[in-house]
């Protein structure tokens, strides 16, 4: 078992796609993606507190000026947006009626948003200077600014992709490379052979499975690595951290390893494989939140897409590195990679072949 394992492992080293796919695609990805959100123009990502008062102008005002983005979502979605600094600010728009100035506009935000603070109080400013020439030119500001700091954590745009790239590689690498490696062994007999050896056959898909099990898991260490230290991906717990995504990434690299068994086994020639492969791999591309939120999916889908391998793989990663949870407080994540898991390899036990 050792030695084919060490055979594996020495082929896969030695095949440039292999390579290129698992380690220099998703950080040439890490790179694009990392560097998104660094600049440009300015626009301001804020969400509107429950309590606002919604009858005045100035909510309008806000809501339809096109340099904000307004967020939406439940008051606890809102709250967890500001939190990660997805959002600069939870507004309220309070009615004062004792005297003036008639509103304040109250700003919830966290110390990863003062980048933005200026720029959004600058809007702001802007705003109430033409509601108040509009209303009352001669007497005091109808509205005025204050401003609340709570606590939260940065949200980088690289704690939303890094996690999404390891999926991107763990898929693409167990599903293709298994399904052609142990094709390739078929149809040359090689596996056959090795079948008729003392070597029991068990240890023969183990030593296969060991290899790429040591190349994937070095390839996520690699991209971990690469994340941290060029971009500051977030590790909620540190080495903790770092060791349970090793283990969920053990843990999905074994369902796609499983779908690429099956499909080298009911694949009738070289030429289907890529197709067979691509059905299941592209589907959660789009649809897993590798590349962009799920969120942006209507909500009848997600319901659906939320028990894709994929997508339980890229969820569970991004709420251990990013949000500190545990892998045992993502349960049902987990569960439905072991769900999958014994689906998968229940199939593959009927469907393997040795010719």
């Amino acid at each position: 078992m050792w030695a084919i394992a060490k055979a594996a492992l020495r082929a896969i080293f030695k095949s440039p796609q292999a390579i290129f796919f698992s380690l220099f695609f998703p950080i040439v990805l890490i790179m694009v993606f990392g560097a998104i959100g660094g600049g440009g123009g300015i626009s301001i990502d804020v969400g509107f507190d429950s309590k606002t008062d919604t009858t005045n102008g100035f909510y309008r005002a806000i809501k339809h000026n096109s340099l904000f983005d307004v967020a939406k979502g439940t008051p606890a979605e809102l709250e967890d947006k500001l939190m990660k600094g997805r959002i600069t600010a939870l507004i309220d728009i309070r009615t004062n009626s004792t005297g003036l100035p008639k509103y304040d506009i109250h700003l919830r935000t966290t110390a990863a948003s003062q980048r933005e603070m200026p720029a959004l109080r600058a809007l702001l400013d802007k705003i109430i200077e033409e509601a108040n020439n509009a209303a009352n030119p001669v007497k005091d500001k109808i509205a005025d600014i204050s401003v609340e700091e709570v606590q939260g954590r940065p949200y980088r745009t690289i704690d939303f992709y890094l996690p999404g790239m390891i999926g991107f590689s763990l898929i693409g690498s167990a599903i293709f490379g298994v399904a052609f490696v142990f094709f390739n062994l078929r149809e040359t007999l090689v596996l056959k052979r090795m079948f008729s050896t003392p070597v029991k056959k068990g240890y023969i898909i183990l030593g296969e499975g060991i290899a790429r099990v040591i190349f994937q898991l070095a390839t996520v260490i690699v991209l971990i690595v690469f994340g941290k230290f060029f971009y500051n991906f977030t590790l909620a717990h540190g080495w903790a951290t770092f060791f349970e995504l090793l283990a969920l990434s053990l843990l999905g690299l074994t369902v796609f390893m499983g779908i690429g068994f099956i499909i080298s086994s009911i694949a009738k020639n070289q030429n289907v494989i890529p197709i067979y492969a691509n059905l299941i791999m592209f589907p959660q591309y789009f649809l897993s939140g590798t590349f962009f939120p799920k969120s942006l999916l209507p909500a009848t889908m997600q319901k659906i897409i939320n028990f894709l391998p994929l997508t339980a793989l890229n969820d569970a990663m991004r709420k251990i590195s990013f949000e500190g949870l545990h892998i045992w407080e993502v349960w049902k994540e987990v569960s439905i990679l072991v769900v999958w898991c014994a689906i998968a390899y229940a199939i593959l036990v009927r469907v393997f072949r040795w010719e």
